[in-house]
């Protein structure tokens, strides 16, 4: 793994001049994207780098933004902050999704460098009358202790979901696939309604940070492992990602129908035996399902430049 100037997952420092005769693209999301568990090489990003050029498109550069254990409020940050005055052609927004119960949380869990698990807060967007106001910048760098939190505040750390406790032992029992094939959980509610608070705060964030882009904008949710497994409703998030791709007038990829056409066995290769995160067959089927959508982009681009 290698690190950039910048603090980022790259082989390369992000400069703001693009490179003469060549496309670029700008990548943002979370450990997905950024490629926790695969080398810098393996990304779904830098394969696309690769690729493109074979399929007609200039020479492109892919900025890879992504960031381990943010949410998309703070790959919107970082955005503002790192990439805004960057030269690029297309923006790609990877908003794994469940990073909705982040983007809902002030405080986030992490282990620390002894390895233990603290408490940290995060930056973090309230809604107030419909627009978004920024809270805990800059964070408190030391770690909190639970009784320095107050019930609201508690209530606003991210233990990645409902029935902490039981999810906890079911896991210890080496139980959890079988019991989501037998309950069909539905790990993410917050996409059932568009008026969940959870959604209207990821839809304002999402409505932010594509309007103030000037080039296109290739939305992607990426599923969960229930989805992958067919274990759980993809449609709910589904639709709510329909909505707000038309609304905001940007392009939609879903890459789930692609993904659910690999046979299963096949499948369940597309990430580890412990760990959710994808394997370098789950990052080339992800580069496979999003290369014709970036190609046609890129050309219709240079289409309208001639």
């Amino acid at each position: 793994m290698q690190v950039n100037e910048q603090g980022f997952r790259a082989d390369r420092p992000f400069v703001r001049a693009r490179t003469p005769g060549h496309r670029r693209v700008l990548v943002f999301g979370d450990s997905f994207t950024a490629g926790d568990a695969v080398p810098n090489r393996q990304r779904y990003t830098d394969l696309l780098e690769t690729r493109l050029p074979d399929a007609g498109t200039p020479p492109v550069e892919f900025y890879n933004f992504g960031l381990s254990s943010t949410g998309t409020d703070q790959q919107y940050l970082i955005w503002r902050e790192f990439a805004r005055d960057i030269e690029h052609d297309l923006v790609v927004i990877a908003v794994f999704v469940e990073n909705i119960r982040r983007v809902a949380a002030q405080f986030r869990p992490h282990r620390d460098e002894h390895g233990i698990e603290r408490i940290y807060a995060k930056p973090y967007f309230r809604l107030e009358n419909d627009a978004l106001r920024l809270c805990h910048v800059p964070p408190r760098r030391e770690p909190y202790e639970e009784h320095e939190l107050d019930a609201a505040q508690a209530a606003a750390v991210d233990q990645g979901g409902r029935f902490l406790l039981l999810r906890k032992m079911i896991t210890r029992l080496g139980m959890r696939d079988m019991v989501q094939h037998l309950t069909q959980y539905q790990p993410l509610p917050h996409y059932d309604s568009p008026a969940t608070p959870a959604w209207r705060l990821m839809r304002a964030i999402l409505t932010q940070w594509v309007r103030a882009l000037d080039r296109p904008v290739v939305l992607m949710p990426l599923p969960l492992p229930q989805h992958l497994d067919e274990t759980c409703d993809a449609a709910p998030y589904q639709a709510r990602f329909a909505e707000l791709a038309a609304e905001l007038g940007c392009r939609l990829h879903d890459p789930l129908p692609d993904l659910l056409r690999i046979a299963p066995a096949t499948r369940r290769r597309l990430r580890w035996e412990t760990d959710i995160h994808f394997t370098p067959a789950g990052h080339d089927a992800l580069a496979r399902s999003l290369e014709p959508v970036v190609a046609a982009l890129l050309g219709a681009q240079l289409a309208r430049a001639s």
